[in-house]
C-alpha cells in the first residue's frame, strides 16, 4: 500500500509540474516546408488553387478515404469552404475555407478544427517562379495550441512538419508526371 501511495504522489507530482511548465510554453506555433517543382508556377499554382485536389496529394485529406465530405461555394475561389467529418481517429472533424488568393502567387485557408478539439489555425500555399520553369511551393500552417497541449509545440514542428513534406512531395509527384 505504501509503495502505491509513493507512486501516486509521483504520479500527481509530475502532472503537477508539466501543467506549471505549460503556463510558460508558447502558445503559438508555426510549420514551414518547400518543395521545388519542374513546372511553370502558373501550372501549379492552378492545380493547388482548388481545394479538392488535396484529395491527390494531401496526408490529412489521404488519411480516411471513406470520409464524408461537403463543398460549399465555387473551389479556387474567395470563400470556398471543404468541410470533412471522419470517424477515424486524428482525422476529426472541420472545414477549410479559402480566406484569400492572390492570383499566381498564394492561396491563404482558415481550418476550423471541431473534433476531436476545436481549433482554428492559418494555413498558406505559395508559388514562386524559379528559373528554367520551375516552381518554389511553400506551405505554412501557424495557430495557438491550447494549454497544456502547449507542451507539445517545442516538438509539434517535427510532428506536422513530416506530414507538410510528404503532402509536398505527392504534389510534387503528380505535377511531375
Amino acid at each position: 500500500m505504501k509503495i502505491a501511495l509513493k507512486i501516486l504522489i509521483v504520479v500527481v507530482s509530475v502532472i503537477c509540474l508539466l501543467l506549471v511548465v505549460a503556463l510558460f510554453v508558447k502558445r503559438d506555433y508555426v510549420i514551414y516546408r518547400e518543395v521545388v517543382i519542374n513546372r511553370s508556377s502558373k501550372e501549379v499554382f492552378e492545380y493547388i488553387r482548388f481545394q479538392k485536389n488535396q484529395e491527390q496529394y494531401s496526408k490529412w485529406v489521404m488519411a480516411d478515404p471513406q470520409m464524408k465530405k461537403e463543398y460549399m461555394g465555387v473551389d479556387g475561389q474567395l470563400g470556398f469552404i471543404y468541410a470533412w467529418d471522419s470517424d477515424v481517429g486524428g482525422v476529426g472533424k472541420g472545414e477549410q475555407e479559402i480566406i484569400n488568393l492572390v492570383e499566381g502567387d498564394r492561396v491563404e485557408m482558415v481550418i476550423r478544427f471541431k473534433e476531436p478539439l476545436e481549433n482554428i489555425a492559418t494555413t498558406i500555399m505559395t508559388t514562386e517562379a524559379l528559373a528554367g520553369g520551375q516552381t518554389k511551393v511553400s506551405w505554412s500552417m501557424k495557430g495557438q495550441s491550447i494549454y497544456p497541449l502547449n507542451l507539445m509545440n517545442p516538438i509539434i514542428d517535427d510532428l506536422l512538419g513530416k506530414d507538410l513534406e510528404l503532402s509536398l512531395n505527392n504534389l510534387k509527384t503528380i505535377l511531375e508526371k
